[in-house]
């Protein structure tokens, strides 16, 4: 037989062992990461932060080219470590023959990055060329409107509002209206009052039932003296907003006992108290009401129709307290006063 032919016979056969062998030790490699991996999101879905990292970084020695792993490593890194969190995820972007999908998990989680480590022009970047791989992504838009609205550059955050909105089809004018209420309240700051103003007004036009610019031209009219329509803009803001309510009625009391109206302050807790029975405030202070009017009777029954004996809020047992001070025995007060501190001691507790 001829040597150099047998020489060729003897590399084929070597060339096909060394072939059978890379084959089989990447099919025995690859589900070893991907176990690994598996393992690895499992500890992220238990918080075990630590294991997760540990199994992350094992994955990534062994496997190269798991995108994955080195994507969710960089995530879990970025709280404590975001530098290194950031330039796990840059080296990233210049992987080859990344899918659509990962390109924008990347670009997210290098904006999300920057944002960790206060540099929000490149995080803004980042969230853009999201938009660029899918423009109708509503993280990116969202997370642009947060970085508008840290840099208070209101007419840029509504743009990204209105652009959600047309995504989501959930239109909300209150939320457009208020970036024109924060542009008034910079012009107000800056003692512009007539465009503050008009800015208030513009809030309004777009979304009449929106509360929040009600409170501010209250104000403005309380600081021109004009306080019949200070109150009357102080009321139009507490119906419309009542989870806020209680940040105008001690103005409405006081200018209302300006203007030798306080008779009125009854009916305006009430009036609060149809539209929420449960709002604390405004039971307190129409309690307090009912005393000074010497409905003593009235005002506890008020009080002790809203006391939850399995709620740990003291607020109303000491309310009762105040307004049994004169009606009631020692004894009785020193039951009051027992149960008010057994409910502040059982909430240190929990």
């Amino acid at each position: 037989m001829d040597v150099t032919f047998l020489y060729i016979v003897l590399a084929l056969i070597a060339g096909v062992g060394l072939i059978s062998y890379i084959f089989s030790f990447k099919s025995t490699q690859k589900p070893k990461t991907d176990t690994l991996f598996t393992e690895a999101l499992n500890a992220m879905v238990r918080a075990d932060k630590g294991k997760a990292v540990r199994l992350l970084r094992d994955v990534v020695k062994q496997d190269s080219d798991h995108i994955m792993a080195y994507l969710q490593l960089g995530n879990l890194l970025r709280e404590s470590h975001p530098q290194q969190a950031t330039k796990i995820h840059q080296s990233l972007t210049v992987r080859p023959n990344l899918s659509t999908d990962l390109k924008v998990d990347i670009h997210q989680a290098l904006a999300l990055d920057y944002e960790q480590i206060g540099q929000f022009q490149k995080a803004k970047r980042e969230s853009e060329q999201v938009l660029k791989f899918e423009k109708r992504n509503t993280w990116a838009l969202q997370f642009l409107l947060s970085i508008s609205e840290r840099e208070k550059n209101w007419d840029q955050a509504a743009g990204w509002t209105k652009q959600i909105q047309k995504i989501t089809g959930k239109h909300d004018p209150d939320e457009l209206a208020r970036f024109q209420v924060y542009k008034g309240l910079e012009k107000l700051k800056n003692g512009f009052a007539d465009e503050a103003r008009s800015f208030f007004q513009k809030a309004l036009k777009s979304s009449p039932d929106f509360g929040l610019p009600y409170r501010y031209l209250g104000d403005m009219f309380e600081q021109t003296r004009d306080l019949v329509k200070a109150v009357e803009n102080w009321e139009y803001f507490a119906v419309r907003d009542i989870e806020n309510a209680s940040q105008v009625f001690g103005k409405i009391e006081s200018a209302l006992f300006d203007l030798g109206r306080y008779s009125e302050v009854e009916n305006f807790y009430r009036r609060i108290l149809e539209i929420d029975s449960s709002n604390f405030e405004a039971i307190i202070r129409l309690a307090n009401v009912l005393e000074e009017k010497g409905e003593d009777g009235a005002a506890l029954s008020l009080i002790e129709s809203t006391i939850n004996p399995n709620s740990k809020d003291v607020r109303g047992d000491i309310m009762k307290l105040k307004l049994s001070l004169i009606t009631s025995t020692p004894v009785e007060l020193s039951h009051q006063v027992d149960s008010i501190l057994e409910k502040l001691s059982d909430a240190k507790d929990d």
